[in-house]
Parts: structure tokens; C-alpha cells; sequence
């Protein structure tokens, strides 16, 4: 964490440095507090109080959420409008019902308050901890979402909630949402990391089968989250295919597609360090502070 220090105390301090005068001795207690509060700062400090507390962050999620129920009949009523991507979509769309797709974890239900622990721990996540914070059920509702499921229930369209959560805490999954008045029609609404498609590898936390899975029961009217791999495999996590991933699909965003912000962690940073978890911090931090521009 960089400290900007004001001209005026900036000259100060330097002509204090230069005077005969012995510092105060409240300085000392001060000077250790600053040394120990730099030993533990934590890069998603920004990150996380900003998703926590900037009336920004709310309005974004409010205004996505929005933008797509005023599209979401629209949609319905298309029986040529379908969400998944080609290589998603396995089965031919006509006669199938309608459904809404979103991701779970930072797109529906928020868990700022795990992340948060981290920050004030100095921790790094773990499986073990998340599944405890999973276990909780003490998520909160995205700003937006929850009028949105309702909606689309409402209208006859079947809720899908694809999450890379482990299969294993579907049981807290579906309880968390429930409390909170999500619609959920029963465990086959909750497609959790370990859900199996018989013909189907699954490439890491991909979601391309589980999509296909969906495209075999549903006409997909749209598609929300806060990670590229919610809408679309990542053949490369580069920044370059990155961009190659989502090229042939950028007229769907803000129609199909609905983005949402994540900036305290996801497939974009380790693209930034060669995917590479194994490189200790300060190498990984290095390279992100490479990948800055400053045009």
C-alpha cells in the first residue's frame, strides 16, 4: 500500500528531519502501528470493501437485473432465441421449455463476508474454510436478483442455478437460497462441480458439460455471471483468449449474456501469472504489476 503524503506535509517532515529537535515519543507507538498495519496489508482490501459498501456496486447489479426483465418476454416469446453458445447447444430448441441460467457465487448470492475474513486473517482460500462459510447459509441476496428469479418463475420459466460450489454442498446451497426467497424447484435446479454428463469430459471447473446438460432439457433464454467460464469454456485463460473465447458472441452481452462485476477474484488474475498457483505471491504479484498500463 502506497502512502501520498500532501506537499505541505511532505516539506514539513523534511525540514522536522533536518531540525535538533528529538521526535516525540507518541511517534515511536505510531511508527509501529504503520510498520505492522504495511506487514499485513492485503492487495483485495479495495476489492472487497468496495463490494461491500459502494452504492456503485449495488446499482450495477440493479440495473443488470433490470435491463434483463425488460427483455426477458421479449425473449420468451422468441421461439428462435436461445442463450447457449454452439457448441452448448446439443439439442435442437424447438418444443423445449424456457430457462434463466445464472451462476450462484458473486452473481446471485454474495459472499463478501468470506472474502472479508480473509482480508482481516491474512489467509488465502482454502476448501476447508469455504465449505464452512458455504455451510453457514448466511450468503446474501445480490442486489437485483432475487425480483429477477421471481419474475421469471412467475412466468413459467424454470430457474437453473449452474455453480461451480461442489456438488456435495447442494443440501446448504438450496437452503441458503430458499431462506432468501429464491426460487428454487427442487435439487435438479442446483448443478454443482461434480455434476456428471455420461459422453461429456469435464475440463476442470468448465462448465461446458453442465451447459450441455441444460441444452438437452431447456430452450435458454439467458445467461448470468461473473466469470467468462459462465457463459462460454476458456480453451486459453490468457488475456488474448480470453478476447478469442467471447469474440463471436459480443452481440449477445446486455441481450443473452448478462456481465457481472468481480474484481476480488476469478479466472482473470491467474491469467495475468500463466495460471500459474504454485509461483509464490510476490512473483505473481510482480507480474500482475507488469500487466499494468500506464497510457
Amino acid at each position: 500500500m502506497r502512502l501520498h503524503l500532501p506537499l505541505a506535509l511532505a516539506t514539513f517532515t523534511l525540514l522536522a528531519g533536518c531540525a535538533a529537535t528529538p521526535p516525540h515519543p507518541a511517534t515511536a507507538p505510531a511508527a509501529a502501528a504503520a510498520a505492522a498495519t504495511s506487514a499485513t496489508a492485503n492487495d483485495n482490501l479495495n476489492a472487497v470493501v468496495w463490494a461491500q459498501t459502494a452504492i456503485e456496486h449495488d446499482l450495477i447489479y440493479i440495473q443488470t437485473f433490470r435491463n434483463a426483465q425488460s427483455r426477458l418476454l421479449t425473449a420468451l416469446h422468441d421461439p428462435q432465441w436461445d442463450a447457449l453458445a454452439k457448441e452448448d447447444r446439443t439439442m435442437p430448441i424447438a418444443g423445449l421449455p424456457p430457462a434463466v441460467v445464472l451462476d450462484i457465487d458473486e452473481t446471485v448470492l454474495d459472499n463478501s463476508p468470506y472474502q472479508a475474513r480473509l482480508v482481516k486473517s491474512g489467509g488465502q482460500y482454502d476448501e476447508a474454510s469455504w465449505a464452512a462459510w458455504c455451510k453457514e447459509e448466511r450468503a446474501r441476496a445480490m442486489p437485483g436478483a432475487l425480483a429477477f428469479t421471481r419474475y421469471a418463475a412467475e412466468h413459467g420459466i424454470a430457474v437453473i442455478y449452474l455453480s461451480n460450489r461442489a456438488q456435495d454442498l447442494d443440501t446448504a446451497t438450496l437452503a441458503n437460497l430458499r431462506k432468501l426467497g429464491f426460487p428454487v424447484s427442487g435439487p435438479e435446479a442446483f448443478l454443482g462441480l461434480g455434476t456428471v454428463l455420461p459422453g461429456c469430459e469435464q475440463v476442470g471447473t468448465e462448465k461446458g458439460c453442465r451447459r450441455q446438460l441444460v441444452s438437452r432439457k431447456y430452450r435458454v433464454l439467458m445467461q448470468f455471471g461473473d466469470q467468462l467460464g459462465d457463459f462460454v469454456d476458456v480453451v486459453a485463460n490468457t488475456e488474448a483468449g480470453r478476447k478469442q473465447a467471447i469474440a463471436g458472441y459480443m452481440d449477445w452481452v446486455g441481450t443473452r449474456w448478462f456481465v457481472l462485476p468481480n474484481p476480488t477474484y476469478g479466472s482473470w488474475e491467474p491469467a495475468l501469472f500463466n495460471n500459474d498457483w504454485s509461483a509464490p505471491p510476490a512473483q505473481r504479484r510482480q507480474q500482475k504489476l507488469g500487466a499494468l498500463r500506464y497510457y
